[in-house]
């Protein structure tokens, strides 16, 4: 009545074969054989269950280990915090993962189409972000050798501006005008960087033209009786500069913790006189020369006086050039404000800018 009711239905193709001959095999043995099979095989999975535990448990302990030495190298050497968690995270997930193959292959497992899909994964992934890589490189580099920090101005990629950000990809910087622009860390690690802010002193030049029938002399005693008379000009040795400025940091924080002291202890009448004199002694103490050896610590001090010499001789006036040294944080201060100054006091001193000129001989015929 169903004629596809009476042909045999079979469940294992025979594209399995091994399947077949494996249950023909169990379905042979003896019960003891079956039983004692059975009894081996659950020991030696036992037994590899329990070296796997170990192996995990001692692999967990190592890896806690290395965490935290490696924590304590960063820490030492102040690598940068975010950077570290980084390194830190992908220290640990590295480790636990060469743990787990090594658990699973003791298990019986076969590691190797682990391994090699990992691989292929890593290499694909590595050719499609090539770029963003490149930038993460960088990123650790400037971070670890830090040839710029917040703060610094820099000048690279074409840009100029203060250090706001340093991320892992990218480097935020905010110019004068307060434009934010991001600078990928890949350019910035292979490419040329000037960090105006790595050195305490730089210096700083002005350009002065005066009139041919001038006295150069003259104009160079004046020039540099204005420089002397701006303390932010380095008159000598820029080690004298150094200590006095740390000499007038210091005192100007005893003061000022000595003012909170007094303010918060409200007392009156002979403790504010005795505040007050104490408060003009330090002022007295800052505007003082503090004297310097004229040498530190075996090192020639280089003379950082500040020089006027003739630059050129243009057609219409006398180039001269100044050179001071200063503060960084003191250079474009004071590069605009003695352009002011000496185009106001100069001519007091009997210097004059002159006007281009242009000579004209006529001839008759």
């Amino acid at each position: 009545m169903f004629p596809l009711l009476q042909t045999p239905i079979n469940l294992l193709p025979d594209s399995i074969p091994s399947i077949k001959e494996e249950i023909k095999h169990v379905q042979s043995l003896p019960v003891d054989d079956l039983i004692n099979n059975l009894v081996t095989s659950a020991v030696h999975f036992t037994m590899d269950l329990v070296a796997a535990l170990i192996v995990f448990y001692i692999g967990k302990l190592i890896i806690k280990r290395i965490y935290r030495v490696v924590s304590a190298v960063m820490t030492r050497r102040k690598v940068d915090r975010s950077l570290a968690t980084f390194i830190l995270s992908m220290i640990k997930i590295v480790l636990y993962f060469l743990l787990i193959v090594i658990v699973i292959g003791i298990l019986g497992i076969e590691t190797s189409s682990f391994i090699a899909l990992f691989a292929s994964a890593g290499v694909a992934i590595g050719m499609a972000l090539s770029g963003t890589l490149q930038n993460f490189a960088g990123g650790v580099l400037i971070l670890l050798l830090k040839p710029y920090k917040v703060g610094d101005y820099i000048e690279a990629q074409g840009f100029a501006g203060y250090v706001r950000e340093i991320q892992i990809f990218h480097t935020i910087i905010c110019t004068y005008d307060n434009k934010t622009i991001i600078i990928p860390n890949g350019g910035l690690s292979t490419g040329s960087v000037n960090n105006w802010s790595r050195q305490d002193y730089r210096r700083v030049e002005w350009v002065v033209s005066i009139a041919y029938g001038d006295d150069v002399a003259n104009a160079r005693r004046a020039i540099l009786s204005i420089f002397a008379s701006d303390k932010r000009i380095v008159t000598k040795y820029v080690e004298d500069d150094r200590a006095r400025y740390e000499a007038q940091q210091q005192a100007a924080a005893e003061a000022q913790a000595e003012s909170e002291a007094v303010v918060e202890e409200k007392k009156h009448g002979r403790i504010w006189r005795m505040f007050h004199r104490r408060v003009r002694q330090h002022v007295e103490q800052i505007n003082q020369d503090i004297p310097t050896p004229t040498e530190v610590l075996g090192t020639t001090r280089v003379d950082r006086s500040p020089t006027v010499t003739v630059e050129g001789l243009d057609a219409s006036s006398v180039t001269l050039k100044a050179r001071a040294w200063a503060r960084s944080e003191h250079y474009w201060s004071l590069y605009y404000d003695m352009y002011e100054r000496l185009y106001t006091e100069l001519p007091a001193a009997g210097v004059h800018f002159p006007f281009p000129q242009l000579d004209v001989h006529l001839t008759h015929q």
